[in-house]
């Protein structure tokens, strides 16, 4: 089977996606390929709009601050990167570089491709936004119980500290 389709397969993205949308879909990706220490993403970078799927390596994830870079992240096979964007943000909400760890293989979409489904597969755009916002509450609620704990640690509060 081809690389993108087996990402799509086990993606939160095509979660209610039956084998012919996937397939439908998998036209629109291209597969990329990177070595390590290479940037993936960056700010200011020209496809801004576009969703990525790790489909192997890892990918780590820096924010500058304080004039240096840090690692907030590292990403495993199937997860998404670029969310915000491919969904309509602002190229400037882009805040995060995305560099390859060891040999990594990332399939990507552009938005202005997915958006050619619009009109002649419309529940199929509905699935896979659904795919992506369940995604990224995923992530929401998981900072937020990190940011509890984190709160709890510093107060002493909650009995574990």
């Amino acid at each position: 089977m081809s690389l993108v389709i087996d990402t799509l397969r086990t993606s939160p993205v095509t979660e209610e996606l039956n084998e012919a949308e996937i397939e439908l879909l998998s036209a629109l990706f291209e597969v990329r390929e990177y070595k390590d220490g290479d940037i993936i993403v960056q700010p200011k970078d020209d496809h801004p709009d576009n969703l990525y799927i790790l489909a192997s390596g890892e990918i780590e994830v820096k924010i500058e601050s304080g004039g240096e870079e840090s690692a907030v992240h590292v990403l495993k096979p199937g997860d998404l990167a670029g969310m915000i964007t491919f969904a309509g943000g602002a190229a400037t909400q882009i805040s995060a570089t995305l560099y390859a760890v060891g040999s990594t293989k990332v399939v990507s979409m552009e938005r202005v491709r997915f958006e050619t489904l619009i009109n002649s597969h419309p529940m199929l755009v509905y699935r896979v936004m659904r795919g992506i916002i369940r995604n990224m509450h995923g992530i929401v609620r998981r900072v937020n119980i990190e940011s509890a704990e984190l709160t709890n640690y510093i107060y002493k509060t909650g009995g574990r500290y």
